[in-house]
Formats: C-alpha cells, sequence, structure tokens
C-alpha cells in the first residue's frame, strides 16, 4: 500500500450529500477482483451519458479537475453497500483523500485499509474548504498527515483528528496483510519452537 504523508494537490466540490457506493462505482463494475482499473468508471453515471459521452458539467470532467487528488464531499459520504471497490475506483482515478462532515463507517474503514485518507471535518470548515476548491486548479489544497491539519490556498489551516493506529499504518503504507508482516520474526520464531515441541505438526 503506497504511504500517506502530506499531499498538495487539486480539490473537487462536490456537496451531494448521500453519496453511497453505487454512486462511486455502480453494480455493473463490480465483477473484477483487481483494484486497478475502474478509475474511468468513477462515478459513472453522473460522468457519461448512456452512450458514453462525457458529461461536461460533471466536475470532475472539467478541465481544471481532472487531476483531482482530494475531494471536498456532502455529508454521509460513501453510505450504501460495503462494496470494497468504491475506494478502489477512487483510489485508482487518483483520488488520495476525501473530506466531508460524516462518512458511512465501512466505507471509511475501507479507506484507511486502501490507503486513503478520509476526514471529519465540522460543516463549517467543509463549507470553507468547498468555496477554495470552487477556485479551481490553481487553488491547490495540503493535507498534512504527520501534523493532521488541512491547509487551503490562501493559508488557512484546520486540524483533524485521525485514530493513532490507523494514522500510522498510512504514515507506513501498511494495510492488513503489511500488518501481519511487521511481526515475521516472531511468527517464524514461534513456528521454530513449535516444530520442536511438536515434531508430529
Amino acid at each position: 500500500m503506497q504511504k500517506f504523508t502530506t499531499l498538495t494537490g487539486i480539490a473537487a466540490p462536490m456537496p451531494l450529500v448521500n453519496i453511497d457506493t453505487d454512486m462511486i462505482i455502480p453494480k455493473q463494475f463490480l465483477k473484477t477482483i483487481q483494484r486497478s482499473g475502474l478509475g474511468k468508471n468513477l462515478f459513472d453515471e453522473m460522468r457519461y451519458t448512456q452512450d458514453g459521452q462525457e458529461i461536461q458539467d460533471f466536475v470532475l470532467n472539467q478541465p481544471a479537475y481532472r487531476k483531482t487528488e482530494i475531494l471536498i464531499a456532502g455529508d454521509n459520504f460513501g453510505c450504501g453497500s460495503s462494496r470494497e471497490h468504491a475506494p478502489w475506483a477512487l483510489l485508482d482515478f487518483g483520488i488520495r483523500c476525501v473530506i466531508s462532515t460524516s462518512f458511512a463507517d465501512i466505507f471509511y474503514n475501507n479507506c484507511f485499509k486502501n490507503g486513503i485518507l478520509p476526514i471529519v471535518m465540522p460543516q463549517d470548515v467543509v463549507d470553507v474548504l468547498m468555496a477554495d476548491a470552487r477556485k479551481g486548479a490553481n487553488a491547490r489544497v495540503t493535507v498534512d498527515l504527520p501534523s493532521q491539519t488541512v491547509t487551503t490556498s490562501d493559508g488557512q489551516s484546520f486540524p483533524f483528528d485521525v485514530d493513532p493506529h490507523r494514522k500510522h499504518c498510512l504514515l507506513n503504507g501498511l494495510d492488513d496483510i503489511g500488518l501481519t508482516l511487521e511481526k515475521a520474526a516472531s511468527i517464524d520464531s514461534y513456528e521454530k519452537s513449535l516444530a520442536t515441541l511438536r515434531p508430529w505438526a
């Protein structure tokens, strides 16, 4: 998993509330178990017409936001089904951080497991970040995980909370497998002692 330390990038405003996982990645794209290739279908029904043409008004189709790395979203982002394909699609598109007033629990947990930082902020702060994101590609937002701050393009800085264990995992690029491998020496030692104590096992 890619490490997350400090990210400075384009933030896209998406003020819709209750964006569910089917809106993030529609069910017809869930046949794959590959984490790559889903970015082109992120927000598919909002990005494209039925014949596959881009909908120009959709924020991620606008020139200023085609390289978005940070999403400023409305309340209750990631609700609906528990599909892990939703953070896969966001990450494959290039989005490494989502900021909202609230997230659905399963989606929130899945983000951390896939290298995405979901940040919960009060509504008044999200409003400031949303307004800053509307300035376009020249307005770069900085998300600093070590210091736990989000800084707007004009220098306003806001603190955020994050669970210390999840912060450790993101800073070190550790998913569940990576966490297990941190204990590899202890596991090997246990296996060797077990082989001595129970050679028949």
